[in-house]
């Protein structure tokens, strides 16, 4: 709630009322709203009979702390209200929902375009004023203009860009010599008055920005009125369209991890990262295939994705105060060295560092310290950016490393079941070869199947030695991830020393702002650089160690990949080899089973025809007695060995004779011949005569 002091004069009691009048009237986000005064409230701070403006409650301050936007003054204007005292205590901040908003406040000496347009008196604050106001001549809204310009320039610079400590006679007189397009006029150290079209260093906008900036600010700032805020190339463009062409801009900003230069892209909607990567194979000379783009999370951006996704767009988010990046890395290249290029100092630090005991003016060595405090933030924040990045590369590193484990892992797998499998295979094959060692030439072709199940062997003895290599690789894993994060806290320590300085500075009684020396700039921005270059070498060192662990793991990859594939591959032959090898034992089985049942039908013959237990059967020329008795069935089990061995010996006939004698008579006989008798317990003697 604001009053009106009761001190004031007549006509500054009526700038009052008209005051609330118009913010009465004005209903805009970006301009300070009114609200109705409580009956209670208004009865109780009345101390006169002049109206109480309630306004709404801003707690972000006011834009000493922030810059702001533009639409706010559009809006006045099309109201038909000059501001007239435009400066950045009357910008105050209110944070919304997704982003902080900017308030103008203080129309105390706004004036309506349909009164008079002449200048009869000073209003405002004299840094922000136009000159058409001081020199008490008729003015229109282009006044607002270069107000709304200085102070978008004190944003950006920290300084008001013109003359800011003079008085306001020698002001008007150098200011007037200005061309069209200079946007600042200074004294530098040497005491000369100097011009310039551009933005002057340090600030913080990239190169995209500052270029666009500069063309804006010459608009705004033009010595004329009637030029103000107009461009002469595009007569259906003007100072606010400009700018909102500026607010739109989407960029993207690349740190070349090469170089640690940041690289700023205006993108459009639909640009995808492949035309990205051709933007930044002109600037860089890194072929658009060897390019590896980074998130900080160290996700990579595939080529046919859209760039917008690492874009922000501040003004739908306008909370965001970092720099969102895209960290790009070199695939063809594993040795990263650090770029000593010299660092572009400013130029009042450039002054002092020839002779640092040399006594400044205040406003000088505020500015130099200023500068001091700047460059050594600046450093800190591009050593924060370079870490960033190295977190991006091990980020990616570990990514891969950890498909590599699964991969791995599967191998291992993959791996022990093919070896149980082939350890039960080849014992199989071994006592299968036992038992056709004598049948090789009629038999299963087994030599070409044990070359085929050794190079199987030679597989396994493979995924063992790719095992080995990743065993190998993971101390190097381990080992970058041990990079020292907090090592930049010296750059912290600094930037704090050179913070207090410069406050220290600012905070002096005006009775007690002398001259001084730099000696104390000087030594904490020589500190800082030197740090930095130092640290910059063991950062580069650890950043080659990274690259050259990711490119191990990704030429791992595809040999993991490949054993598991090559092991998947030879257990589906292993498998078709068994089901290969059981199919042929069952059909020797089912030959066996045929003559074996020719064999019973025979036998039973026989003994339905005898009434003794022994016959004789002619085997091959050779008579072998035996015994049919109540285990013959059990003997007679074996006859499947010699057909399952043998089974194209057709001409295996049992010629089966007639009993000869009883029993014992045939035992007889069998001692005196000495043949090979089987009986139902002694089966393996039956085939061991037979295979022989």
């Amino acid at each position: 709630i604001c009053q009106c002091r009761q001190e004031l004069s007549e006509r500054n009691k009526e700038r009052w009322c008209l005051e609330i009048q118009i913010m009465r009237r004005l209903d805009h986000i970006n301009v300070v709203a009114a609200r109705e005064v409580p009956e209670g409230m208004e009865k109780l701070m009345a101390t006169n009979d002049l109206p109480l403006l309630a306004l709404e409650y801003c707690q972000g301050g006011d834009l000493r702390k922030k810059p702001l936007q533009s639409s706010a003054l559009m809006y006045l204007h099309k109201k038909r209200i000059i501001h007239r005292d435009l400066k950045p205590e009357n910008i105050v901040l209110q944070q919304g929902e997704k982003r902080l908003i900017h308030k103008i406040i203080d129309l105390g000496y706004a004036k309506e375009l349909d009164q008079s347009s002449l200048c009869t008196s000073f209003v405002g604050t004299l840094q922000y004023l136009a000159p058409e106001l001081i020199e008490r001549q008729r003015y229109t809204v282009t006044v607002d203009y270069w107000s709304f310009g200085t102070l978008v320039f004190e944003c950006i610079t920290g300084f008001r860009p013109f003359l800011p400590t003079w008085q306001p006679v020698p002001w008007h007189n150098k200011l007037s010599q200005k061309q069209d397009n200079d946007i600042v006029v200074y004294e530098d150290l040497s005491g000369e008055v100097r011009y310039s079209m551009h933005i002057p260093q340090p600030n913080s906008l990239n190169s995209l920005l500052l270029e666009k900036l500069e063309s804006w600010l010459q608009l705004m700032l033009k010595w004329c009125p009637q030029k103000r805020g107009k461009d002469d190339s595009d007569r259906s463009s003007d100072c606010f369209s400009q700018l909102e062409l500026i607010l739109q801009l989407k960029l993207v900003h690349v740190l070349n991890m090469m170089t640690a230069k940041i690289l700023t892209y205006s993108v459009s909607d639909d640009e995808t990262v492949a035309n990205l990567q051709l933007r930044i194979e002109k600037d860089t000379n890194i072929l658009a295939a060897n390019q590896e783009l980074l998130l900080e999370a160290g996700i990579a951006l595939e080529p046919n994705g859209l760039v917008t996704q690492c874009a922000i767009d501040y003004t739908v988010d306008g909370r965001r105060t970092d720099l969102p990046l895209v960290f790009l890395f070199d695939r063809s290249s594993c040795n990263y060295e650090p770029q000593f290029a010299p660092r572009t100092l400013p130029e009042n630090i450039r002054f002092v560092q020839t002779d640092p005991t040399k006594l400044l003016a205040y406003s000088a060595l505020r500015r130099t310290c200023g500068q001091a405090w700047h460059t050594i933030r600046s450093l800190k924040e591009d050593w924060q950016r370079l870490q960033q990045g190295q977190k991006a590369a091990i980020m990616s590193l570990l990514r891969h490393n950890s498909s590599l484990s699964k991969q791995k892992n599967e191998m291992v797998s993959m791996h022990q079941r093919l070896t149980a499998k082939l350890d039960f295979f080849t014992t199989s094959l071994h006592i299968d070869m036992d038992k056709y060692q004598e049948q090789t030439a009629t038999g299963i072709a087994s030599e070409k199947l044990v070359a085929v199940w050794r190079e199987m062997e030679l597989t396994a003895i493979s995924c063992g030695q790719v095992d080995l290599s990743m065993m190998q690789l993971q101390p190097d894993i381990v080992d970058v991830q041990r990079q020292p994060w907090r090592s930049g806290e010296a750059l912290d320590t600094l930037e704090g020393k050179a913070m207090e300085l410069f406050r220290k500075l600012r905070e002096k009684p005006r009775d007690q702002r002398c001259q001084g020396d730099s000696q104390e700039v000087v030594r904490l921005v020589l500190q800082a650089v030197q740090f930095y270059e130092r640290k910059l070498r063991d950062f580069y060192t650890h950043l080659s160690k990274t690259a050259v662990c990711r490119q191990r793991v990704m030429e791992l990859l595809p040999k993991v990949e490949g054993v598991v594939q090559k092991m998947a591959e030879s257990e589906q032959v292993l498998m078709s080899l068994q089901e290969k090898r059981q199919r042929e034992l069952w059909f020797l089985l089912k030959v066996a089973c045929v003559r074996m049942h020719n064999l019973f039908t025979d036998t039973q013959r026989l003994r339905s025809n005898s009434q003794k237990n022994d016959i004789h059967i002619n085997v091959e020329g050779k008579t072998v007695l035996i015994d049919v008795s109540t285990r013959a069935d059990a003997t007679l089990q074996f006859f499947f060995w010699p057909f399952l061995l043998d089974r194209d010996s057709q001409e295996t006939n049992r010629k089966v004779g007639r009993r000869v004698g009883g029993r014992h008579a045939a035992k007889g006989r069998e001692r005196e011949s000495n043949p090979r008798r089987c009986v139902g317990d002694q089966p393996h003697t039956w085939v061991t005569h037979l295979t022989r």
